[in-house]
C-alpha cells in the first residue's frame, strides 16, 4: 500500500448531462455520490437526454448551458436557465420551461429501477492524466470537460497513472474505500461547448490518440464514507484493501 495523492477536487451532477456543481466534501455510497446524476432530461420514450445517442441515451443540444445544484436535503435539484431563472425539479413549469429551451418536448423525471450513469458509480481523473493529455492536446484540457466525480492531485505521479490501477483498491480519507473497475471511455461530449467553454473539436481525437479515447477510471464503491478536499489516497493492493 502506498499514498498516491490527495484529493483535488470534488464533483457531482445532480442533473445528468447538466453543468455540475463543485463541492468540499460530499457523502459516497454504494450508488456513487449521493445524489450525482439522480435526475434526467428525458423524451417521451424514456431516453435519456446526453451529449451522445445509444441505446439508453439521446443526444439533447443545450443541456451543457444549464447548471443543477442541490439545495434541498431531499437531494430534489435546482436548476439554472440561462436567462437567470431558477426552478426546483419538482416546480409544476420545469418540463415546459426545459422543453422551450431543448425546442422539444421533454421532461425532468428521477432515477428509478436503473441507475442514471454511463459506466459505473464514481468517476475518477488524475491530474497526472490531465497533464498527458494536455502535453499531447497541445493546451489545457479543463476538468469541466471530463465530468469526473473526484480528482487526484497525484504531483509525484507521471502519465496515465490511473490505468494501472484497475482491479486494485483506493482508500480515500478515513472511511471511503473504492475499487478501480476499468477505464473510462470518452465520447463526443468532451468536444461540446459548455457554460464557459467554447467548443473544441479535437479533444476526443486526441484522446484516440493518446490512449485509445478513454481517460480516467471507473470505480465500484468498496466502503462507502465521507469523501472531502485533501483526503490522502492510499493505493491497494490488487482485489484487496
Amino acid at each position: 500500500m502506498n499514498a498516491v495523492g490527495v484529493i483535488g477536487q470534488v464533483w457531482r451532477y445532480p442533473v445528468k448531462s447538466l453543468v455540475g456543481e463543485q463541492l468540499t466534501a460530499v457523502d459516497v455510497d454504494r450508488r456513487g455520490v449521493t445524489g450525482d446524476r439522480l435526475w434526467a432530461v428525458t423524451d417521451p420514450d424514456g431516453k435519456l437526454g446526453s451529449g451522445k445517442s445509444s441505446r439508453r441515451f439521446r443526444r439533447m443540444d443545450g443541456l451543457l448551458q444549464l447548471t443543477a445544484s442541490v439545495e434541498r436535503d431531499d437531494l430534489v435539484p435546482t436548476i439554472l436557465l440561462p436567462d437567470g431563472r431558477r426552478r426546483a425539479a419538482d416546480d409544476l413549469d420545469v418540463d415546459g420551461l426545459l422543453s422551450e429551451h431543448v425546442g422539444r418536448p421533454v421532461r425532468l423525471r428521477a432515477e428509478r429501477d436503473v441507475p442514471h450513469h454511463d459506466d459505473g458509480p464514481l468517476h475518477l481523473v488524475t491530474t497526472s492524466s490531465l497533464a498527458a493529455a494536455a502535453d499531447e492536446h497541445g493546451g489545457e484540457v479543463r476538468v469541466a470537460r471530463l465530468r469526473p466525480n473526484l480528482v487526484l492531485d497525484t504531483p509525484d505521479l507521471v502519465g496515465l497513472v490511473e490505468d494501472r490501477w484497475v482491479g486494485r483498491t483506493l482508500a480515500i480519507g478515513p472511511e471511503l474505500v473504492v475499487r478501480v473497475r476499468d477505464v473510462m471511455p470518452r465520447c463526443i461530449m468532451v468536444d461540446q461547448a459548455q457554460i464557459g467553454l467554447p467548443t473544441d473539436g479535437r479533444l476526443l481525437d486526441t484522446l484516440g490518440r493518446l490512449n485509445g479515447a478513454s481517460l480516467g477510471v471507473v470505480a465500484d464503491v468498496v466502503q462507502p464514507g465521507r469523501v472531502r478536499v485533501d483526503d490522502r489516497v492510499v493505493l491497494g493492493v490488487r482485489d484487496g484493501t
